[in-house]
């Protein structure tokens, strides 16, 4: 996101503030529901609401996408770091970082995911405070980075805008990524569905959200300190910040910089690993393959499916540096698979008549679909084309429901032992995070 921040300013932050307003959607109306089926997956709960083919379904986009999209896409954002920071060659920094994450994940398990995204969390969140710091006071304050830095400090842009139309902004194309990635991704969703008690689990999402109004001025700031500071240096935005850590800590510091960037990394690898494991596991594995497998199986394919996982990530991340920007190709690529599952989530959770056939059908079409706007409208921004892949989809959805309904009303499993009370002032919480984000829209229009 720095190296956006490089290249297209300020109104990349739309894609941390709106995922405050999404997180807080998710914690009010996803998380319950989810919580209440007793899911450990996110594909899992489209077994209970439609059937084993959209669950099915769902698991192997997800595989797919983990491996040629987030896998790849973090293995060379941390190669690109250790490359510019140490000069050591990308492709064995990318096997050295894979290495290292696959077997972190392998004999840590979920539990050592979280711990370690909390620690390296903290640690990063303090070093970009330091390196935004430092970079302001070599350029000469907040008054000369404001001067400076005056055509990228707008959040709102026309809307005719190549890549942040403000329509796709608001009311468009980014919320599709954003609800798919921040509420029906099991490598974020991980974490709140092995929540102890639905309180716990909309306190997580909460804070989450209020992180997510900070990010921007720790991550997009520096890259826009980096155009000013070292744009001779830097021959693509990704560059940026591994830049700024190298020309402005001193080499302690940077050390433990680096440290902390390489451990969000690591962190980063470590959750996908997981989340790609729990997913072949339970949705793909014992549920078609061995169905009778004990949880001691269970855990050893899991481990085997992270060490494959981890060599085809490898194998394949080199790739992403002919498609230029890291976060373009991760936003552009996920829009094959995010407008179908979300249309068929949202459908299926405020329509119960929708049936298997009109959602299997919705994720099928949504990668022809969305393929061929790409072809066609090849000058639109791309959350334009996820829209537009939305919209069609939804048509799909409602014409099917509306002509061959769903004759069987689902009922979601409930565990008896859950904690499914609400966190107290959950709905302040969030109507506070809302108003923080328009506030900022308003300081940064």
């Amino acid at each position: 996101m720095a190296g956006r921040g490089y290249d297209l300013g300020l109104a990349i932050a739309s894609y941390e503030w709106m995922a405050a307003v999404t997180l807080v959607v998710v914690g009010l109306f996803f998380l319950p529901r989810f919580l209440r089926a007793g899911i450990y997956t996110i594909p899992e709960y489209l077994e209970y609401r439609y059937g084993v083919p959209a669950r099915t379904l769902m698991s192997v986009y997800m595989m797919l996408a983990y491996v040629f999209v987030a896998l790849a896409t973090v293995l060379y954002s941390g190669a690109l770091a250790l490359n510019a920071i140490f000069d050591l060659h990308i492709v064995l920094s990318i096997w050295l970082i894979g290495l290292l994450a696959g077997a972190y994940t392998i004999y840590g398990g979920l539990r050592a995911v979280v711990w370690s995204d909390l620690i390296q969390g903290i640690a990063l969140l303090l070093g970009g405070l330091l390196v935004t710091l430092l970079a302001l006071d070599r350029i000469g304050g907040v008054a000369e980075f404001l001067r400076l830095g005056a055509d990228k400090l707008h959040t709102v842009l026309p809307a005719d805008h190549p890549e942040m139309p403000w329509v796709a902004v608001f009311i468009g194309g980014l919320w599709i990524p954003n609800l798919f990635y921040w509420g029906l991704n099991q490598f974020i969703t991980q974490r709140t569905l092995a929540a102890r008690s639905l309180r716990d689990g909309q306190r997580g999402i909460l804070l989450a959200a209020a992180l997510k109004l900070l990010i921007p001025f720790i991550i997009v700031f520096p890259g826009i300190m980096a155009a000013q500071l070292f744009a001779e240096e830097i021959t693509q935005g990704d560059q940026a910040y591994p830049i700024l850590i190298r020309e402005l800590l001193p080499a302690g510091l940077s050390g433990i910089m680096f440290a902390a960037l390489f451990g969000a990394v690591m962190s980063t690898l470590d959750s996908l690993l997981n989340s790609a494991a729990t997913i072949f596991t339970m949705d793909l594995y014992s549920r078609h393959f061995r169905r009778d497998a004990d949880s001691r199986r269970q855990i050893v394919v899991g481990r085997i499916t992270t060490a494959v996982l981890v060599v085809a990530g490898c194998l394949w991340a080199p790739m992403v540096a002919r498609t230029g920007s890291v976060f373009t190709y991760i936003q552009m690529f996920w829009g094959f698979i995010s407008p179908g599952i979300v249309a068929v989530f949202v459908f299926g959770l405020l329509w119960k008549r929708v049936p298997l056939r009109a959602a299997v059908g919705a994720m099928l079409l949504g990668i022809p679909v969305y393929g061929g706007l790409l072809w066609l409208l090849p000058t639109i921004a791309f959350l334009h084309h996820m829209a537009i892949t939305f919209l069609v989809l939804g048509v799909w959805i409602a014409v099917y429901s509306l002509l061959a309904p769903d004759r069987e009303i689902r009922e979601m499993p409930a565990p008896a032992d859950f904690d499914l009370t609400p966190s107290r002032g959950v709905t302040w919480a969030g109507a506070l995070i809302v108003a923080a984000t328009v506030v900022l829209y308003v300081v940064f229009r």
